[in-house]
């Protein structure tokens, strides 16, 4: 069954908007800073870090230039940071020029990612971020 344009544009959009203030929040100090507040729930419960435990970090410092220290802190931060920048210029572009393209390049990502290559890849991929976050003691 696959996604309704509007309802796609408006998932995107609205985890887009929720991303960028989650970061400005974290990067500046209209949030209090409390010791030890962690929202990762798995770390909160088994004290393990989840593949994406230091994620904000990584955006964070992706935005003030620090690319490789980024990169060491965790490289989904570079997925998130180039969804948040990129889709909602897309998404906005397609709701002006009333296209569809952000919406076809999702349904072609969505039926890539069901191949058991790429999904195996994926998983591969994370197993090893996961690994990698628990070594660094994140």
């Amino acid at each position: 069954m696959s996604i309704s344009r509007n309802k796609l544009y408006g998932i995107i959009l609205t985890a887009c908007f929720a991303g960028a203030v989650w970061a400005w929040l974290q990067s500046s100090n209209s949030m209090p800073a409390y010791k030890g507040l962690n929202v990762c729930l798995l770390k909160n419960i088994f004290n393990i870090p989840c593949p994406s435990c230091g994620s904000t970090r990584s955006l964070l410092l992706l935005i003030n230039g620090q690319v490789a220290e980024a990169l060491y802190l965790n490289p989904i931060g570079f997925i998130i940071a180039t969804i948040i920048f990129i889709a909602p210029i897309w998404v906005l572009y397609d709701i002006v020029f009333k296209e569809k393209s952000f919406l076809m390049f999702y349904i072609k990502l969505e039926s890539g990612i069901k191949k058991p290559g790429v999904a195996i890849t994926l998983i591969v991929f994370i197993l090893i971020n996961w690994i990698w976050n628990i070594k660094k003691g994140i």
